[in-house]
């Protein structure tokens, strides 16, 4: 496997790093204001921002004047090309999803959402249109995310999970 791909594992499989990607999907921020919002430290903010950075998962996006000192501000490209991910790489982001929707699932709220899981026979024409709107839906929340707090959002979660399977 090589070095990018298991930098991108290492650094997609790691529940606080995916909290951090959904995080920076909606504005730049800096180690600082990553670290407040997910109530970490500094330091241990700067250190998953610099893994994520180092698998070019974020860009810096740029760098403001804080205190004397330079602070980078960090973003999350959601339309930015993937490298092709193997199995392993795609079972470690499973792994980090799944714990990420279990420490999520208590925060939810009562109301519209939607909760399904489904093991069915369709036709190839029935499955490209569902994994379009699954594209789709993915892709209109992390366009449309705002910064955390901004008056009139709600938090909210879409963990998506689509795949073909092979024929038992």
């Amino acid at each position: 496997m090589a070095d990018a791909q298991i930098s991108s594992l290492r650094a997609t499989a790691h529940p606080l790093r995916l909290q951090m990607l959904s995080l920076l999907t909606s504005t730049a921020m800096s180690a600082a204001e990553v670290a407040r919002e997910l109530g970490i430290t500094h330091a241990n903010a700067s250190y998953h921002l610099r893994q994520l950075h180092d698998a070019d998962l974020v860009v810096v996006e740029g760098e403001e004047r804080i205190r004397g000192g330079m602070a980078k501000r960090y973003r999350h490209l959601v339309d930015r090309a993937e490298s092709k991910l193997t199995d392993e790489d795609i079972a470690g982001q499973v792994q980090a999803m799944c714990a990420e929707l279990l420490r999520r699932f208590p925060l939810r709220q009562k109301g519209k959402g939607t909760f399904t899981d489904a093991e069915v026979w369709v036709t190839p024409e029935v499955w490209e249109r569902a994994v379009d709107l699954l594209v789709e839906a993915s892709l209109l929340v992390h366009h449309e995310a705002k910064r955390p707090r901004t008056a009139g959002t709600v938090p909210v979660n879409l963990t998506v999970a689509g795949f073909r399977m092979e024929k038992r």
